[in-house]
């Protein structure tokens, strides 16, 4: 009864909130001109305004990546309404949307799948390997993006954007150096970058070093050690005028970090070494861009990527001279062609087909310390496994008067190949078409309502089959039947950009099928071990709450606020869904003076004691659940011409705290600054 009445108090609110409330007239310091334009791309893979997309999307802007002081792209995404993230370790960091995280959440880097075969279910450390530094801006679209952008995609789409560079009617050359420091040695770094700029010729290019030392908790927590890592990643982004209407660009990025600790398994799990080593990315694409105006052709946009990860784990009981080193390395090779209609005044559309294949190499080495011996032994996945995936999509928007109408479905098929030795060779050929549709209503002109449902699918990957053979106590065989998991998203959502406010909230269900398991077989024996099968066997469903609003208080005033609220259940097994997140939100009061910015933060949770039997099983989880929080942050900066300074202040009645499922506590009261130069 009281979930229900939370759902119809905070239902009729939204609802109900009226333009007339807003009082103030429109200055230059109006939310609506610094919202009223602003563009989101993941919706629908092209430019399209934030205000009139039917979608919880929600984008974090360079001003607002370099201001907030945070360390790595993951943790910046906290600051982003209905994102929880958590982290196993300091090298890591997982978002969660929608309560679903790991290969069920789907990451991109300029349109170009960041997700790979062996994204594994649950928390992973991938989006750290995204220089924060590199990045023009991210979006997060929640309950969405398998039409657009393929599997994995269940419970949104998390888009970093590279540095953008415009031309310039004569030569310029530009430049900055950042350097970042932090209380008790948690960090020193240094960025510089160059950019050169012509009318038809735009180039930037930067290197950034890192290094970290370990993370320092709150009151009694101390220095959680070991914990710190060291990272050096550079990037490069030309573009290129063809022509007047064509438009080449040509990107490269490399992410290396070195010696990063998993602190809980060292903790917690009787290992003397754990860490990920190297822990790395890199990826070079070409895109070309042509503006058509022809008839219904408008543009075409081609796509060609390589992206190549690598994954090194070494790790050492207490008590054993065996050192053990695995090595996954992924190469991803894609291309999509893709075409934007403009059918009439009011319908327009974006049409293409996309193909990715990934190729898995994985290896493992024991060396016993005490002799010197080595032994070769099958890796995690089987070596040379690949996954394949063709698709074609279509996405529609359609504008009627005060009503737009948008639509779109994707045809996915993948060919997934593993030859093991154990077992011998296995092919799976699953497919899914799935589907969105939207209808938005304006109901004036500051505000409109929308209904929406968005399905999604997670196909099953090489992950899904690379435990075959003997594994710890149990012998796995292959499903040659698995299916892909499916979501069906459905929600009602109401936005606002007033003169003095904006908000929006959605309330939304998220039906999960066909969820993929380890089943075991009965009575059967394979070698003296129990069989064990992955199955589609479990079904799910996760809904809740979210709402962010903005209000100018006064001149150069702003106060912003968010709230989330998640509930999973596991249908199956008739108990709550793993790893959903607790009550979280964000209150800040923001002021913005000339040339000087100050902002207060207060960043709360609220305690998980809703636990599956997993969660009461998992050893970053307290017993009986992860208690609540409140932290308070201030955080200040000074642009004085071609010097920038920011300071940030973290947790400021140094409180003990630990965000949801992650390996690590938080931090504890420090200081961070940043020194910038512009040139």
């Amino acid at each position: 009864m009281q979930k229900n009445t939370m759902f119809r108090t905070v239902f009729l609110f939204c609802l109900f909130t009226k333009a007339d409330m807003l009082f103030g007239q429109f200055t230059k310091d109006s939310l609506v001109l610094n919202t009223l334009t602003e563009t989101v791309v993941t919706a629908q893979r092209s430019p399209t305004q934030l205000r009139k997309t039917p979608e919880a999307i929600t984008v974090l802007a360079n001003k607002t990546l370099r201001n907030s002081q945070l360390r790595t792209s993951p943790e910046v995404l906290a600051l982003m309404p209905g994102l929880f993230v958590q982290k196993t370790n300091h090298g890591g960091g997982s978002p969660f949307l929608r309560g679903l995280t790991g290969n069920q959440t789907l990451l991109l880097v300029d349109g170009i799948r960041l997700s790979n075969a062996t994204f594994r279910y649950g928390p992973n450390q991938y989006f750290n390997t995204i220089d924060l530094f590199s990045l023009e801006k991210m979006e997060a679209l929640r309950g969405g993006g398998s039409v657009q952008y393929g599997s994995d995609a269940l419970g949104g789409t998390v888009q970093a954007f590279s540095r953008d560079i415009a031309f310039s009617e004569k030569p310029n050359w530009g430049g900055e150096v950042l350097l970042r420091g932090a209380s008790q040695g948690m960090e020193q770094g240094i960025r510089g970058s160059a950019q050169y700029t012509t009318q038809r010729l735009a180039m930037v290019g930067g290197i950034t070093a890192r290094n970290f030392g370990d993370l320092v908790g709150g009151d009694t927590t101390g220095r959680q050690s070991p914990n710190g890592y060291k990272e050096l990643d550079f990037d490069l982004k030309g573009k290129f005028a063809v022509s007047p209407k064509m438009l080449l660009t040509l990107v490269h990025q490399n992410v290396a970090q070195k010696e990063v600790p998993v602190y809980h398994k060292i903790k917690l799990e009787n290992f003397a070494v754990n860490q990920f080593d190297p822990q790395s990315r890199a990826l070079t694409y070409a895109r070309l861009e042509h503006t058509l105006n022809k008839g219904v052709w408008k543009s075409y946009i081609l796509t060609t990527s390589l992206q190549q990860t690598e994954e090194g784990r070494l790790s050492r009981k207490n008590g054993s001279t065996v050192r053990r080193y695995e090595n996954d390395r992924v190469r991803s090779l894609g291309a999509t062609a893709q075409v934007e209609n403009q059918f009439s005044a009011h319908w327009s559309a974006n049409s293409g087909i996309e193909i990715y294949e990934d190729l898995v190499k994985s290896s493992r080495t024991d060396t016993d310390e005490n002799t010197g011996t080595t032994s070769n032994k099958r890796g995690l996945y089987p070596n040379n496994a690949t996954m394949t995936s063709i698709a074609a999509f279509t996405l529609h928007q359609l504008n009627v008067g005060k009503w737009q109408f948008t639509a779109g479905a994707r045809w996915n098929t993948f060919i997934i190949k593993v030859t093991d030795e154990a077992i011998g060779k296995a092919r799976l050929t699953p497919s899914a078409l799935v589907g969105n549709a939207a209808i938005m209503r304006q109901i004036n002109r500051h505000s409109n309502l929308f209904v929406s449902v968005n399905t999604g699918f997670r196909a099953p990957n090489i992950d899904d089959l690379g435990t075959l053979g003997i594994v710890d106590f149990r012998f796995e065989t292959p499903n040659y039947g698995l299916q892909p998991e499916r979501s069906v998203n459905s929600q009602i959502g109401y936005k606002l950009y007033g003169k003095r406010w904006r908000g929006e909230c959605f309330i939304y269900y998220n039906a999960l099928q066909n969820l993929i398991t380890r089943v075991k077989q009965d009575t059967q024996m394979v070698q003296g071990y129990p069989l064990y099968q992955k199955e589609n066997s479990e079904q799910a469903y996760i809904q809740g709450i979210e709402t962010n609003w903005d209000f100018l208080l006064a001149k150069n005033w702003t106060l912003q606020g968010s709230f989330t609220y998640t509930y999973g259940q596991n249908k199956t097994k008739n108990e709550p869904l793993r790893r959903i997140p607790p009550i979280f939100g964000r209150l800040a009061v923001e002021y913005t003076p000339n040339n000087w910015s100050f902002s207060t933060e207060l960043l709360a949770a609220g305690k998980q004691t809703r636990l599956s039997k997993a969660d009461t099983e998992d050893n970053r989880i307290p017993k009986g659940g992860t208690p609540g929080w409140q932290v308070l942050n201030i955080h200040t900066g000074y642009q004085w011409n071609a010097l920038s300074i920011r300071l940030a202040a973290l947790n400021l009645f140094n409180i003990d705290y630990r965000t949801h499922g992650s390996g690590v506590n938080g931090y504890g009261r420090s200081m961070f600054a940043t020194l910038g130069w512009r040139f």
